[in-house]
């Protein structure tokens, strides 16, 4: 990834609230994050959260009632209407429901923002077909959408959202219509072009899948505010929050109840290593395992367990030495 140390995108006390039935309500509060050039931020959140609310703040869709948001060093909730159409044609987006014209094809759709941005129509049309060509849609510049599967329309949307050489590409639940390996190949496409291209991505989305395949940071919105933000692999490793807890751990894990249960968490090297074989050997006792399972995050296998240690206080603490010496992460449930 393209990363650097200069934020693309600051935001300082963001609120946005809406008046309803003469009561406001805050959809939003106190959000602070930086976005670095180069990232893949992933906001994760469930319905309600106010994930979409922030992502139409940051491209000024929505105006915040409050707070600042930077955009490569200007604070662009004080831009005027002009200003603010300059800034998202540095915004990108693409949408969950494609939003494509139906009575243009494909090709069309991708010259629309061009056409709007006063491009003549014969380089538009030779940028829309590079573009096409980059999301592997070239043999489908004639399609219209009607002629698309849902791929292949959100291809469209990509390249469209592309056409203007945008800085930041925002993903609205870009991935929420379509089945499991289009969007596979979706996410390996956008994580190609943030690579290729050293366009920084946001990603809204209500599933942890997709944050650890794709992203590289993560925050966490929970009832119109930041619950926790970090490094994807820390908040899987080390959940601060309720909020984080719920959806970095599976229901299996959190539905679990017992004495001395603790989590494991492991990474490539020892996930091919006979981990609690060597811990039943070092405590002298045996280990009952409750639940296992591995999950890809940024393409490489980090797997889970909770085991449920021995009654006996020495072997115990025989097991948990050797969890410390061996460098696995060993954590007791209710301290998770």
């Amino acid at each position: 990834m393209f990363l650097n140390t200069e934020p693309i995108i600051r935001i300082e006390h963001l609120e946005k609230r809406f008046l309803s039935k003469n009561t406001e309500v805050y959809a939003l509060k106190d959000i602070n994050l930086t976005i670095e050039r180069g990232d893949i931020f992933g906001i994760i959140g469930k319905s309600g959260a106010g994930k979409s609310t922030l992502v139409r703040c940051i491209n000024m869709l929505e105006r915040p009632t409050g707070g600042s948001i930077f955009f490569k060093g200007k604070d662009i909730c004080g831009f005027n209407d002009q200003a603010l159409r300059n800034v998202r044609r540095s915004m990108g987006m693409i949408f969950q429901q494609f939003n494509l014209l139906m009575q243009r094809s494909a090709l069309d759709n991708v010259c629309f923002p061009l056409e709007l941005a006063g491009v003549s129509k014969a380089d538009a049309r030779e940028k829309a077909r590079e573009l096409l060509e980059l999301v592997g849609l070239s043999d489908r510049a004639g399609s219209y959408p009607s002629q698309l599967s849902g791929g292949q329309k959100q291809r469209v949307g990509i390249a469209r959202a592309l056409a203007t050489n945008p800085d930041v590409l925002l993903c609205d639940e870009a991935t929420s219509a379509l089945d499991p390996p289009t969007t596979e190949s979706i996410l390996a496409l956008i994580k190609d072009i943030n690579q290729r291209l050293g366009i920084t991505v946001i990603i809204i989305t209500h599933e942890m899948q997709i944050i650890e395949k794709v992203c590289n940071k993560v925050a966490i919105i929970s009832h119109g505010r930041i619950a926790e933000t970090g490094a994807v692999q820390d908040v899987f490793f080390h959940p601060r929050t309720e909020e984080a807890r719920q959806l970095v751990l599976p229901e299996d894990i959190q539905a679990l109840r017992g004495r001395r249960l603790y989590r494991i968490v492991f990474n490539g090297r020892s996930s091919f290593e006979p981990v609690i074989g060597n811990m039943v050997l070092a405590c002298g006792c045996p280990i009952n395992i409750m639940f296992a399972a591995t999950r890809d995050i940024g393409g490489t296998a980090f797997g889970q367990m909770v085991i449920q240690l021995p009654e006996d206080k020495a072997a115990l603490v025989r097991a948990r030495d050797f969890a410390k010496e061996s460098g696995i992460l060993l954590e007791e449930m209710n301290n998770v």
